[in-house]
């Protein structure tokens, strides 16, 4: 049922933004991935894709070794501009953030965490695209989250994943461009 509700959110945004042309950005994993699902073309406007659970697994799986060497792995699915779909895998803990123009919508796929909203980025630092990132959080409010949960975080809201040590989180993200 989680899986259907992501890609059913999917679906949904892709056919409301239908009017938009450009191209998707090709998958970053060069691993296979079965079941592989079509690209549009440029020259037709965005169709609905099912994204099948067995490939975003798939994929999902083979980002945890490059997670576990350096702490986080991703990739983008599609980038269509207005929204990005992604895929990501945390072996550590991630560093306070603040998403200046973009709206996270997060399925937790695997894994257990944290998720620390709110409060002050402590230590922030914003770049030219307008994100903060910082070392922590000072005051925001925590709840756990796990498999199968959704988790919406609005332009502008200061977040933080904490995980327990061996934990692996795994999450496929949309990013909603909201300026």
């Amino acid at each position: 049922m989680k899986r259907s509700m992501i890609l059913a959110f999917a679906g949904l945004l892709a056919l409301s933004l239908a009017a938009q042309t450009k191209q998707p950005a090709p998958a970053q994993s060069t691993a296979p991935v079965p079941q592989a699902e079509p690209t549009p073309p440029a020259s037709q406007a965005l169709s609905v894709l099912v994204h099948k659970s067995a490939g975003l697994q798939y994929r999902l799986q083979n980002l945890i070794p490059e997670a576990q060497s350096k702490g986080s792995a991703g990739t983008t699915l599609f980038d269509y501009g207005r929204y990005k779909i992604q895929l990501s895998v945390r072996t550590v803990s991630g560093g306070a953030e603040v998403h200046a123009h973009w709206d996270d919508v997060m399925m937790v796929e695997q894994g257990t965490a944290s998720l620390i909203t709110g409060g002050t980025v402590v230590g922030g630092e914003t770049d030219s695209a307008g994100e903060t990132k910082g070392a922590k959080i000072d005051g925001g409010q925590s709840q756990t989250i796990a498999p199968g949960d959704m988790v919406t975080v609005p332009a502008g809201t200061p977040h933080q994943i904490l995980l327990d040590p061996n934990v692996i989180y795994g999450a496929v993200v949309i990013k909603i461009f909201t300026r």
